[in-house]
């Protein structure tokens, strides 16, 4: 296992990493060819790799190399696929169709647990007795080879549009986050956070918000974030004696942003380009001020929470020296300003422009914060990101494609179109309450699935209503995306402040009520976004886009003082009243 460890699986990240930048520089390369070996590369990882068991181990190694086959076969065969229509002809194919869907799904369970696979599994289920059921959810009975077909030998399922942005998108961003964060970029988040709000009043607390916004911008995943910021800034807010509840608020709550924060955003930022048709930069435009005012309101809360805690600043003899913040911020600095200029000057693709990005992160790698070489330090490096780009792309993978078969479903049998009308009885065509109900079903999808799935899911079924009660694509999309994102510190499932309260050994409950208060922007300025629809308007209406993120601003900042700051009650009572007024008129 040790010589496996050490040479097969960095080999395989290796060739993640070069078939994904074949991608981009190749051409044109058929969707039936790029999506199922996207999927074969990472059928190992899924499978193998996080195996923790013998006989998982066995029997992941037999699916493997089951989904192996299957996936070249597909490859292989693709141009005579394409002439089938989606319909299966014989009884081999029909196995093929069965034996991918079922490590598709056992891929997604072992990748992030049973809560998905499972809703994939029960779409299959509707899909294949659907027309059983009585009124106005049967449907017509569709051909087992065309049901199965369309799932797995064209591009209607498993190999559809998501996966193609799984594949030509997110999998390249995914790379340039790892190599940013496997050389000097993470200290070099950690040095700016620190030289620009360690000196403050709850200082520590901030140098997490900013840190976290930083990281969380490449990394898109919040776990992620409270793993790593939170190994630095979770121990000095605890050392400065801040109650462990509010210090692992803090970071759940701020890593948690990394999801809404561009470029990356979870991946989410490219699903979206792919389901509304918009730009990614008009997407990143549109994003931009939102994720700024949610870490606003995690600051305003930190100086709300001041009024009842002494909250320090770090010692001066933690503050890094400007020499070496210049130094270590140049790490990520430099790949982010070739990744904005090559989309916003040339105009490359964000994914050519992410290539020349993750060059220049890889240059980055030889060196260190005293801008030395080392062999072993660099080798160790490119080690850890082989195995960090094949674990990574692979879960994103598993997630995207068996969501992918719950995107099919709905596509064949009708049934987004039926929940659709379904949001649109029960608010009684009024958008406030159909708002309201799809942000439930967010929130509760969100606390079983992973967000970029659960948005997936919920805009396919909630959208269409949306748009149809008269909001703009974007604004539903977003909507839904920020209200997908709601579990990460809202009980009882709340990924983020289980592992922040983990970290400090804090009881978990009370960390997820501080942070529903200091993160009470994830649940305002989603509705802000609807009340006052030139604040995601920033590219095409700078001016007006800004006032308005002041005036949010401040009623955030009233309702903020008014849950946490310990005033009286008719004061807090008025502030929250003021605050919500001012945010939707």
């Amino acid at each position: 296992m040790p010589l496996i460890i050490r040479f097969v699986w960095p080999l395989l990240g290796a060739s993640t990493i070069a078939f994904h930048l074949y991608l981009i520089f190749s051409g044109l390369v058929p969707n039936l060819v790029s999506r199922p070996i996207h999927m074969a590369l990472a059928l190992p990882w899924t499978l193998i790799f996080i195996s923790k068991t013998r006989m998982a181990t066995i029997t992941g190694t037999l699916l493997t190399v089951i989904g192996l086959f299957s996936c070249f076969w597909i490859v292989i065969n693709e141009s005579a696929l394409g002439d089938q229509y989606g319909a299966l002809e014989n009884s081999f194919q029909f196995i093929i169709a069965i034996l991918l869907l079922v490590i598709v799904l056992e891929m997604a369970r072992r990748a992030i647990g049973w809560p998905l696979p499972v809703v994939a599994l029960l779409a299959i289920i509707y899909g294949l007795f659907g027309q059983y059921i009585p009124g106005e959810f049967g449907f017509p009975e569709v051909p087992l080879r065309s049901f199965l077909g369309t799932l797995t030998i064209a591009e209607g399922g498993i190999w559809g549009k998501l996966t193609g942005v799984s594949v030509n998108i997110v999998s390249i961003f995914v790379i340039f986050g790892v190599v940013l964060n496997s050389g000097e970029a993470g200290q070099g988040f950690m040095n700016l956070a620190a030289t620009a709000a360690g000196r403050l009043k709850g200082g520590a607390a901030k140098v997490s918000v900013i840190s976290s916004a930083l990281f969380g911008s490449i990394s898109g995943s919040a776990s992620a974030n409270v793993a790593s910021t939170g190994a630095i800034t979770l121990p000095a807010m605890v050392r400065l004696n801040y109650p462990k509840s509010l210090a692992a608020a803090v970071e759940a709550v701020a890593s948690s942003g990394g999801q809404i924060m561009p470029p990356l955003m979870g991946a989410g930022a490219f699903v979206m380009v792919e389901l509304t048709g918009t730009p990614y930069i008009a997407i990143m435009e549109a994003a931009l001020l939102p994720a700024i005012l949610y870490f606003i309101t995690v600051w305003v809360g930190i100086n709300a929470f001041s009024h009842r805690y002494e909250l320090k600043g770090l010692p001066r003899n933690e503050q890094p020296d400007l020499k070496k913040v210049l130094v270590t911020t140049s790490f990520f600095i430099l790949p982010f300003s070739i990744l904005l200029w090559a989309i916003f000057g040339p105009g490359f693709t964000p994914q050519y422009a992410a290539s020349w990005a993750i060059l220049a992160a890889v240059i980055l790698l030889l060196l260190d914060g005293r801008l030395t070489f080392n062999k072993q330090r660099t080798l160790e490096r490119f080690n850890n990101v082989f195995l960090g780009v094949g674990q990574q792309v692979s879960t994103i993978a598993s997630i995207i494609i068996c969501a992918s078969i719950i995107i099919g479903v709905l596509g064949i049998t009708g049934l987004g179109v039926k929940i659709t009308s379904l949001i649109l009885s029960g608010s009684g065509g009024m958008i406030w309450p159909a708002l309201l109900l799809t942000a439930l079903a967010c929130l509760v999808l969100g606390m079983e699935v992973p967000t970029t799935a659960a948005y997936v899911i919920c805009v396919s079924v909630a959208g269409p209503a949306l748009i149809s009660l008269g909001l703009e694509p974007l604004q539903a999309h977003l909507f839904v995306f920020w209200f997908a994102l709601l579990s990460t510190i809202t009980p009882p499932v709340c990924g983020a402040v289980f592992i922040a309260a983990g970290m400090v050994n804090e009881n978990w409950l009370k960390v997820a009520l501080t942070a529903m208060a200091l993160g009470l922007g994830l649940y305002l300025i989603p509705l802000g976004m609807i009340a006052n629809p030139d604040l995601i308007k920033f590219g095409v209406k700078p001016v007006i886009s800004f006032l308005v993120m002041c005036k949010v601003g401040v009623a955030l900042t009233m309702i903020s003082f008014g849950l946490i700051a310990p005033k009286t009650i008719l004061s807090r009572v008025g502030l929250c009243l003021c605050g919500g007024l001012l945010l939707f008129i």
